[in-house]
């Protein structure tokens, strides 16, 4: 792990140590927080929003919501919201899923994006993973400025 409070890496050679990273994530989380997961394709991004997602709920199956763009489920206290916007044709089509209701009331994990342009609200945890030359190690900053800083202190 480097960095400062605001931003940390952290190097995961294992798919388990990317899980691991999101399991001590996923509770730090309040309602109206967006987690912003960026990285090219097969990076890991679903794999982190399925662990952040199965520490948070009883969800047992978290498929990938690249075909239907949403999927939800119920916290102890707060329901979570996992976007899939690699489809998305158009920053304001992401309206029509409820994503602006998603922000105000759960907690938000949002896969591509970069895809949302200027409606992807300010102090967001920006999670940007990367593939190493070996294709199970991953390298993945956690950036969530002001925001997150006193969170992330705690990982």
């Amino acid at each position: 792990m480097t960095g400062d409070s605001s931003s940390l890496s952290f190097n995961c050679a294992t798919q388990a140590e990317t899980e691991s990273l999101a399991h001590r994530l996923a509770p730090m989380a309040r309602s109206g927080d967006v987690v912003a997961l960026s990285g090219d394709l097969g990076a890991g991004k679903t794999v982190f929003a399925r662990a952040f997602i199965q520490t948070l709920t009883n969800a047992v199956e978290v498929p990938s919501p690249t075909f239907t763009l949403v999927q939800t489920y119920e916290g102890a206290d707060v329901e979570i919201y996992h976007f899939d916007l690699y489809r998305l044709e158009r920053p304001e089509d992401a309206l029509e899923l409820g994503i602006d209701d998603a922000f105000a009331e759960g907690i938000s994990l949002i896969e591509w994006p970069e895809n949302l342009g200027a409606y992807l609200p300010r102090g967001v945890l920006r999670v940007q993973i990367g593939q190493s030359a070996d294709d199970t190690a991953r390298r993945i900053t956690l950036d969530g400025g002001e925001t997150w800083a006193g969170r992330l202190a705690g990982l």
